[in-house]
């Protein structure tokens, strides 16, 4: 049985990303449509709409895109079979993998804190409205 294969506006719709957002993140490597259909049309596997995915999520916490880049290079490295990472290139790569997770805990701390602060001011404001 193959895979089911999507157009990108499918995907585009299953990601929340416009057309224009992912054919960028194409032109800049991030992603690459897994075939093409007879007319030209990108298409793309379930595979392809989870990695949009994680790119999705990296972008609130500011992350480069040569940052998703390497991350999703070492994702794709661990996902490889064993006999393509050697135990110690694996652990090398968790090792990276975990640096950016601390980065990625980091950032979603500092954005509740951030949060926070907002809905205490627009608390304030309401307040003052007498709401």
């Amino acid at each position: 049985m193959t895979e089911r294969q999507m157009q990108i506006g499918e995907v585009a719709e299953r990601t929340g990303l416009s057309l224009r957002t992912i054919r960028h993140y194409e032109e800049v490597g991030l992603v690459t449509p897994s075939a093409r259909s007879k007319g030209g049309f990108r298409l793309y596997t379930e595979a392809d709409v989870e990695r949009l995915m994680v790119i999705r999520r990296m972008k609130p916490l500011d992350f480069s895109l040569d940052e998703m880049r390497d991350l999703l290079e070492i994702t794709d490295r661990i996902a490889g079979t064993a006999t393509e990472v050697s135990a110690d290139e694996r652990a090398r790569l968790r090792e990276r993998l975990d640096a950016y997770r601390k980065v990625a805990d980091a950032r979603c701390e500092k954005l509740r804190a951030q949060l926070l602060a907002a809905e205490d001011f627009a608390a304030t404001l309401r307040s003052r409205l007498g709401d």
